[in-house]
């Protein structure tokens, strides 16, 4: 068999590295990229690069790891995507799905779990390994259940947390705490998200979002 070419999107310099390291380690495998920013994805991934498995961090700093997903998949059906994230967010994984993602993993993953994504991915299989999502994701997969249906997919996954977060009713400052955000990044994104869709306060972006089905509405 051939070396996997595998290539890492992820804006968190240590982890990058680490897995870059973890995966040269590996018989068979070969890291040909890394960037570390949407733009630089895009850059490397949309021109001549050669890669099978692009690791992909869902939250980029300069944008959406799904969105970027979408973009890339639409020109290099060659390419097979598996999505990392911090978080095991049903939301996010039926985002990545949809976009064309072949496999979705929490970065606190085991290095034995990501040898096996990223093997697993690289012949064609899906490779959904944590439990606690793999459910809803396939849901979306084998027939498009009505409770798999992401809400608000024109909005990035970070903002579509935060209005999910004041849906349930957490100010500014209980939104940071979760979300290990700063109270002026939380401040800015629900500013977005009420300018998204011309609502005129939070009371308006509750019940928009609570009729999405976010916030346990």
């Amino acid at each position: 068999m051939s070396e996997v070419r595998v290539t890492i999107v992820d804006d968190h310099p240590v982890f990058r590295i680490g897995m870059a390291t973890l995966l040269d380690s590996l018989d068979g495998m070969i890291v040909v990229g890394q960037a570390a920013s949407a733009a630089a994805g895009r850059e490397l991934l949309l021109g001549e690069h050669g890669t099978d498995v692009v690791l992909m961090d869902l939250d980029l700093g300069d944008g959406s790891g799904v969105d970027l997903t979408r973009e890339v998949l639409r020109t290099r059906e060659d390419v097979r995507v598996l999505v990392v994230t911090m978080h095991e967010d049903d939301a996010a994984v039926v985002a990545a799905v949809r976009a064309g993602a072949r496999g979705f993993l929490v970065k606190s993953s085991p290095p034995d779990a990501v040898e096996r994504a990223v093997r697993a991915v690289a012949a064609g299989e899906l490779a959904i390994l944590s439990p606690a999502v793999a459910e809803r994701a396939m849901a979306y997969v084998l027939g498009g259940q009505r409770s798999a249906r992401l809400p608000f997919p024109q909005l990035t996954t970070r903002e579509r947390e935060v209005l999910d977060l004041v849906a349930h009713g957490l100010d500014n400052t209980g939104i940071a705490a979760r979300l290990s955000l700063s109270p002026k990044t939380v401040r800015n994104t629900v500013a977005t998200v009420l300018a998204s869709f011309s609502l005129r306060d939070r009371s308006a972006a509750i019940v928009r979002a609570r009729e999405e089905g976010l916030g346990g509405g």
